[in-house]
């Protein structure tokens, strides 16, 4: 594939926390330490949160039904799921980064962020001395990917969990991921993984030397160019850090792709509570609800409403969530979901700015 012109040079870290909810309860129960450990609800259709690496190696993932995980690790200890003290220990662990990197953040979740350190000072001693600071002062351990995009910053935070710390190029990253299956590149589901090992694309490297006019052939003009890319790692988007907030969201990728509703609808309810949790403690309501669905074959959807009235309220939030996502029905496997409150009140009552006057940013 002929070389794509580079962006300017990078420095982008992905920040991930190990097994966020399970090391909260860890801090709370540390004889648990070195056992199987499966955060999830109890009910006849509740699903895994998350579980320690310990249980992980029983093939006990995030979305997982905690029947499931009861066969498949039947020695587990399972605690029910306590987000008001996931969401304190996370303001507590992102507050003491954001002292730290004095750089645009891009946090996605409750343990999960980029960070753009191309203008920080000796950025990984910077992020080595922030990792064992988080570590001492709150009990959690992050695993830090670092590259010139967000792509091989967040391969390479996956690459040697827990408690990694990997630093590559992009041409480091297409040669250290070259046998490993497809699965492995951020959009590509299990459905796309079955249709490239139609091709006989069972790896990264076999789709690096595949031409790139069998892909568009196979799966289309953007897809296929965007795989093509992919591979290469290729990734110029960036980290989006803004001053004044057009919206709050929360989102989330599964460790494999859901398709059972009942689990797709329990991590909706999740995320729908930390978006309102973040509302209500900068004492913001929104008009607009809306939810993000990207399916495995990396198709993106999104549905919103808009009410008639301002809100931060979870019951409200979370039912417009939830019948959204059952009005559409994910017709595939789904990888990424997220809830978004948008239309706040300061928008509101905002005036237009006059007819030939400049409107000039506000700070915040």
């Amino acid at each position: 594939m002929p070389e794509a012109a580079e962006q300017p040079r990078r420095v982008v870290a992905h920040l991930d926390c190990d097994s966020f909810y399970a090391s909260v309860e860890l801090l709370r129960r540390p004889e648990l330490r070195g056992k199987p450990v499966v955060v999830a609800g109890s009910g006849p259709r509740a699903v895994v949160t998350t579980a320690s690496y310990e249980a992980r190696r029983f093939g006990v993932h995030s979305a997982t039904s905690a029947a499931r995980a009861r066969r498949l690790c039947p020695d587990a200890v399972f605690i029910p799921p306590d987000f008001a003290a996931y969401r304190a220990k996370s303001r507590e662990l992102w507050g003491l980064v954001r002292e730290r990197l004095d750089c645009p953040m891009q946090q996605l979740s409750l343990d999960e962020a980029y960070a753009d350190v191309t203008a920080t000072e000796r950025p990984l001693a910077t992020l080595r001395a922030l990792v064992a600071d988080v570590r001492e002062r709150t009990g959690i351990t992050i695993s830090v990917g670092v590259g010139p995009s967000r792509l091989v910053a967040k391969t390479a935070s996956d690459a040697e969990k827990p408690a990694g710390f990997v630093v590559l190029s992009r041409e480091q990253a297409c040669a250290r991921f070259a046998d490993a299956p497809t699965r492995l590149l951020q959009g590509v589901g299990p459905r796309t993984q079955e249709r490239l090992a139609e091709l006989g694309l069972a790896t990264i490297g076999d789709l690096q030397r595949v031409g790139e006019a069998a892909l568009v052939a196979r799966f289309g003009d953007r897809m296929g160019r965007w795989l093509k890319a992919r591979a290469f790692f290729h990734d110029a988007s960036p980290v989006e850090s803004t001053v004044a907030a057009k919206s709050r969201s929360s989102e989330t990728t599964f460790d494999q792709d859901v398709d059972d509703l009942a689990a797709l609808e329990a991590t909706l309810r999740r995320l729908a509570a930390e978006v309102c949790e973040g509302l209500v403690r900068k004492e913001a309501r929104g008009r607009t609800i809306g939810i993000k669905v990207r399916l495995d074959d990396f198709t993106n959807v999104t549905r919103a409403r808009t009410l008639d009235r301002f809100t931060n309220e979870v019951a409200v939030v979370t039912g417009v969530a939830l019948d959204l996502l059952r009005a559409y029905a994910p017709p595939r496997p789904v990888r990424l979901l997220g809830v978004r409150v948008a239309a706040f009140e300061d928008e509101a009552r905002t005036p237009p700015a006059p007819v030939a006057q400049l409107a000039l940013p506000v700070e915040g």
